[in-house]
């Protein structure tokens, strides 16, 4: 990916001042939040092998935790207060997953996993995580509560990331290397491979379906997402199924991240080779348009009111925003810094979070407005980002 010619920045003198001003616009911006409430941004730092911590009721950076060789991806428990960055690690040494207890803002446990983790799932319950090992071909199941691994299940070639059902019982791992999804089930029972479905070039990003029904994949590699009908068990309103490609979707070239909408009625597909975005109707399976955004789109995040999609366009300075209602971009492109990418709402929903890649640093949104507040300095090669509220007791 070439660099952009020119850096969009906001001057630390500015944003200074925005910090300063926080506190006389609070009441009108911002929540009121209870004394004992806690929330935090965790944004991995893939080249410095570091975590920034940022304090999202204050706003700002309010530590770095050292973590592993080339941290990636980061995951919230839904349950625990405790965040799970991945260790891609280097050459063809093994990664590792470190654990972050979220009240101490402290590491305070390493699990160590196979060769080339990128990407971490946390099962319903916040006991058992997943990661997909792309450079050994494997799942690894953890168990949170002992912190170590507990299992492994091999899969096809270079699986970039494993999504586990609302249901706990099937696993979706998406083979990039070898074009193909591995469907495991079992769960409680002990994961085996369930079923391989192939024709999917570069399988990147899968999302499934709150029910469980179907899952949808993106394959990178071509310009197509493949929706898969999950295997269910015989029940008194249905018969049996198997785990089955239900449909092959035309969308944009390279669609590389898939974007749900809480209420599971549409996906949005970044297609990064054709600036564009794709609209999925998940009941109907039916493509209904592809809509220019900026350059190379590489993310997507859907408002917890289901009205907007953002989208980092990752080969510039700038997030588009979607009406999904009206079916077009509304108002102007957010600046950001260079090369945006993770994104993440606070648990408002106030403040979204736009990590930028190139230029080191975190910018925070105002989403009543849609406008930047300030730009947070994070480390080198920043790339994923995860929010954990909680209270303490």
């Amino acid at each position: 990916m070439r660099a952009a010619a020119k850096i969009w920045r906001v001057s630390w003198p500015a944003a200074s001042l925005a910090l300063a001003t926080l506190a006389g616009c609070r009441s009108h911006d911002f929540p009121e939040y209870p004394s004992g409430y806690r929330e935090y941004a965790y944004v991995s730092n893939g080249g410095s092998n570091t975590v920034s911590v940022f304090d999202v009721v204050n706003i700002r950076l309010d530590r770095q935790l050292q973590v592993g060789a080339n941290p990636t991806g980061v995951t919230a428990n839904p349950k625990r207060n405790e965040v799970y960055v991945v260790n891609t690690g280097e050459g063809q040494g093994n990664g590792s997953i470190s654990v972050i207890d979220t009240q101490k803002n402290a590491v305070v446990a390493t699990i160590p996993v196979h060769r080339r983790p990128y990407f971490l799932d946390v099962d319903p319950s916040g006991d058992i995580a997943y990661v997909a090992n792309s450079g050994s071909n494997s799942v690894s199941i953890l168990d949170l509560k002992a912190r170590q691994e507990v299992g492994m299940v091999a899969t096809g070639d270079g699986p970039g990331l494993a999504r586990v059902a609302t249901d706990g019982k099937s696993l979706v791992v998406t083979n990039r290397g070898g074009n193909s999804v591995s469907i495991l089930g079992g769960g409680d029972n002990g994961w085996r491979l369930r079923a391989t479905l192939t024709g999917c070039p570069g399988a990147t990003d899968a999302v499934i379906l709150k029910d469980s029904s179907k899952a949808f994949v993106a394959c990178s590699g071509g310009h197509q997402v493949m929706v898969i009908q999950l295997a269910h068990a015989a029940d008194a309103n249905s018969p049996a199924r198997p785990d089955a490609v239900e449909a092959l979707l035309d969308v944009g070239r390279a669609p590389v991240h898939l974007a749900l909408k809480p209420d599971g009625g549409e996906i949005f597909a970044s297609n990064f080779d054709s600036d564009t975005i794709s609209e999925i109707e998940t009941s109907t399976d039916d493509v209904s348009g592809a809509y220019i955004m900026g350059s190379h789109p590489v993310r997507g995040l859907v408002s917890a009111d289901n009205s907007l999609l953002y989208v980092s366009n990752f080969q510039s300075q700038e997030l588009s925003v979607y009406s999904i209602d009206d079916g077009k971009r509304v108002g102007p492109a957010v600046h950001v810094g260079d090369g945006p990418d993770g994104l993440a709402f606070s648990a408002s929903g106030t403040l979204l979070f736009a990590v930028d890649a190139r230029s080191g640093d975190v910018a925070v949104i105002r989403t009543s407005d849609r406008s930047l507040f300030t730009l947070l300095p994070s480390g080198h090669s920043p790339n994923a980002i995860a929010i954990k509220a909680f209270n303490l007791h």
